[in-house]
């Protein structure tokens, strides 16, 4: 069917208007106060709905329809460990963050184990992100080079230009009321989606249920004890739990939301309440996955790959204006997950990098610094996304997988310095070291879960860390 000019319309509408919407903040951007933490006045509610934004990508809403077509509804166990991480962070961590006037999350490094580990670990996590965010650009070129017949290289630029520009001028501000605006477009449209399959599938949601019960699509729970089997219960709950007490409790991308928050009891109230909002999503696109499947009844491989599926269906088989409106909500995502990297990454490059170095530099300088580091960092992801052109199918991969490799070693470091008294910082780097090995060895050599991944690589740092602390007692603590 294609896409006509109702649809175009409605794609240059919401590019355009959201862009516009993003620039309204640019005034309020004084200090660094307001550009990286929005002043510390956003209500919880609005940072519940922009950390839901900014832990969805394009390739959320394209792969896991595409995960659920392959298979069924057991990914939800990794989604619960989501919600169970949540209330880890809100415990453990979040207490720490709200001591003091933090601006990221490797302040609390140096709090505990001082300058030395504190670049190490946000140097971390400027590395892993920038190429996690690179390739998950790429995956915009998926959808618009499916739906508007644009090259990759012009599609991945038109995606990045607009989002920079209202990330340049409004701070975090400007990302997470647009985070607002779009994850209301993006899980308002996919609701659309939902509700044309069942119209289209012969006999509806009836049918849709009966043959997905009896190919066991709609299997949610495996209590099955296998190591080695990604989607279990256990390894669901527990290896979710762990990815996301260091996804949401130590990478800048969260964190700095956390931040922003009026106090640290709404901060809480927001991280709890994403982890709803996350669950009921994630159900919402694997049932999308399911009813495709239910529509189409042909392997995956005949679309290419998974990740085509659902863009595939949206511009050849829904309805004119609906499909313009889905793609537009494909694009929500894209720019969301883009501003709050591009934020994240600036925060990060100026506070854990430059304010430490320049002390002295004034409020204007900083703040003009603060703009060239996200203009900077715009221009990187979309040379490392151009790159993930010519090894897609392999690139798209590690770089999703790339930041899980390093959230072991960081979660460790951390939980070494609030649940301990007795690490200090050589010991900490050890552990460190060892469990980010640990990590990139079950990456590249073992037939491992990914699910397992951080929460071996947590262990392995805490021990290891804990252990090299108590053979070099002689060092100062400093918590």
């Amino acid at each position: 069917m294609g896409l006509n000019n109702l649809d175009l319309a409605i794609i240059a509408l919401y590019l355009v208007g959201i862009t516009l919407f993003g620039l309204r903040f640019r005034k309020r951007q004084r200090s660094l106060r307001d550009y990286f933490l929005a002043g510390r006045d956003i209500p919880w509610w609005a940072i519940s709905l922009s950390i839901v934004a900014a832990e969805t990508s394009t390739l959320t809403i394209i792969s896991i329809p595409g995960l659920a077509y392959d298979t069924n509804l057991t990914f939800l166990q990794v989604v619960m460990g989501y919600v169970v991480g949540r209330v880890v962070i809100s415990f453990v961590l979040l207490p720490h963050y709200f001591r003091g006037d933090l601006y990221t999350a490797y302040e609390l490094i140096e709090r505990r184990f001082g300058r030395g580990l504190r670049s190490l670990t946000a140097g971390l996590f400027l590395l892993t992100r920038a190429a996690a965010e690179g390739v998950r650009v790429y995956a915009v070129s998926i959808v618009v080079s499916i739906a508007l017949g644009t090259g990759e290289v012009a599609s991945i630029a038109m995606i990045t230009v607009l989002t920079l520009l209202y990330t340049f001028e409004g701070g975090l501000a400007a990302v997470i009321w647009t985070d607002v605006v779009q994850t209301a477009i993006y899980v308002g449209g996919t609701l659309v989606g939902l509700v044309t399959i069942l119209h289209l599938v012969p006999g509806g949601w009836t049918a849709i249920h009966a043959a997905a019960a009896s190919a066991g699509k709609l299997q949610v729970f495996d209590f099955r004890p296998g190591f080695w089997l990604p989607y279990t219960f256990w390894a669901g709950v527990i290896g979710g739990a762990f990815l996301t007490t260091a996804s949401h409790g130590t990478d800048q991308l969260i964190v700095q939301r956390l931040l922003a928050a009026r106090s640290q009891k709404q901060s809480v109230t927001a991280l709890l309440s994403s982890g709803v909002a996350i669950l009921f999503q994630f159900a919402l696109f694997l049932m999308v996955g399911v009813m495709l499947w239910a529509y189409y009844r042909t392997p995956s491989a005949s679309f290419g790959k998974p990740d085509r599926i659902y863009p595939t269906f949206i511009v050849s088989r829904m309805p004119h204006g609906i499909s313009g409106l889905l793609i537009a909500a494909i694009l929500a995502a894209a720019m969301s997950n883009l501003s709050a990297a591009l934020n994240a990454l600036s925060s990060s490059s100026i506070m854990d990098f430059y304010v430490r170095f320049r002390p002295q530099a004034d409020e204007r300088t900083k703040m003009r610094f603060s703009r060239f580091a996200t203009f900077v960092w715009g221009l990187l992801l979309f040379a490392i996304a151009v790159l993930s052109l010519r090894r897609a199918g392999r690139v798209i991969e590690v770089g999703l997988q790339i930041a899980s490799v390093a959230y072991g070693a960081l979660l460790g470091v951390f939980l070494l310095g609030v649940l301990t008294r007795r690490a200090n910082a050589r010991g900490a780097m050890a552990g460190m070291a060892v469990g980010l090995g640990v990590e990139l060895y079950l990456w590249r050599w073992t037939q491992v879960p990914w699910t397992w991944w951080v929460m071996i690589g947590t262990v392995a740092t805490f021990g290891v860390g804990y252990a090299g602390s108590m053979a070099l007692r002689n060092e100062r603590t400093r918590y």
